[in-house]
């Protein structure tokens, strides 16, 4: 019998995802945020991408790293949003396993890989606060261009066991998905068989990426806060200060939901269904649109690029 089920369902052809269970009747509703948040996230980073191409006095270190962020906040929003507005509007829910495996990798691969670009932006922080006459030796072109290709490799080997574990397992017959994407550890639990290494390995994953990379940005910030303090004048503290409030923004942006939506996937037995999904929905949905938004409000070059854009006036 568990030969049979073995063999019959180990590479199921299509998984069902049933969007936020327990919301059906309010799926066309909670489509209309869904889609203006990720409307403007589109707007919002390819507005970046833009003005940073086509403003010669932008093409430096940060501002390279921003656009890697605003690339990846697209790709990783771009892998699930269509997929989940076909939900919530055509009720289209079927989704093959090799799409879902796809889906999958690319949710943990950029996902992380935002973690790093912002590990690389605390860099460039505290690079321009703690060491600023060797700044410009420091993260030249060539260095940023190495800092982005690590990111990709690190973040691209990494995510790789996520599909390869969860392809290894027997499923069930009963193959629907309580998700509007398809979440690692969610895929997994539909398996019958033991799961610990798939689970264990997300909890390494979380802890060794993520969390080293929250420990080096605490690093970081713990340096120019000291740096920071040791200045003068109370207005130039609050000046230097300022220039990192961006990018402590987006941080908490990031991490904050990461964290919370992580730890109730696994543990959160006792929060409701339908909230889980709901906070793991945000975690994708709201990063990509606050960066833009943090970085084109609070980055005076930006703001200043916007408003000729939008007043079609000259340099």
């Amino acid at each position: 019998m568990s030969d049979s089920n073995s063999t019959d369902f180990s590479n199921p052809s299509t998984f069902i995802l049933l969007g936020i269970p327990g919301l059906e009747a309010t799926h066309l509703w909670i489509s209309i945020p869904f889609c203006a948040i990720y409307a403007l996230s589109v707007l919002g980073n390819f507005t970046i991408l833009f003005i940073v191409k086509r403003e010669p006095s932008l093409h430096g270190p940060i501002f390279y790293f921003l656009c890697m962020l605003a690339v990846t906040d697209l790709v990783m929003s771009t892998s699930t949003m269509p997929k989940m507005l076909s939900i919530f509007w055509l009720n289209s829910r079927e989704i093959s396993f090799s799409a879902c495996l796809t889906q999958m990798y690319f949710i943990h691969c950029f996902s992380e890989m935002e973690s790093g670009i912002l590990v690389a932006m605390a860099f460039d922080r505290y690079m321009a606060i703690c060491n600023p006459l060797r700044y410009s030796m420091t993260l030249t072109n060539s260095v940023v261009a190495k800092i982005g290709l690590a990111m990709v490799l690190r973040n691209g080997i990494l995510a790789l066991p996520y599909p390869f574990l969860a392809r290894q397992w027997p499923y069930n017959i009963e193959l629907s998905l309580p998700h509007s994407y398809c979440v690692h550890i969610a895929v997994v639990k539909l398996a019958c068989g033991d799961i610990r290494i798939s689970s264990y390995y997300g909890l390494f994953d979380l802890f060794s990426v993520i969390g080293m990379d929250v420990f080096f940005i605490a690093v970081s910030y713990t340096l120019i806060l000291r740096a920071i303090f040791r200045l003068p004048t109370k207005n130039a503290r609050l000046k230097t200060f300022g220039t990192c409030i961006s990018h402590l923004c987006a941080i908490s942006a990031l991490y904050i939901p990461d964290f919370f939506s992580s730890f109730t996937q696994r543990f959160g037995q006792n929060v409701p269904l339908h909230l889980c999904v709901l906070i793991a929905t945000v975690y994708l949905l709201v990063p990509p649109v606050l960066h833009p938004i943090i970085y084109g409000l609070r980055t005076k070059q930006i703001r200043g690029r916007l408003l000729q854009l939008f007043t079609h006036k000259e340099t």
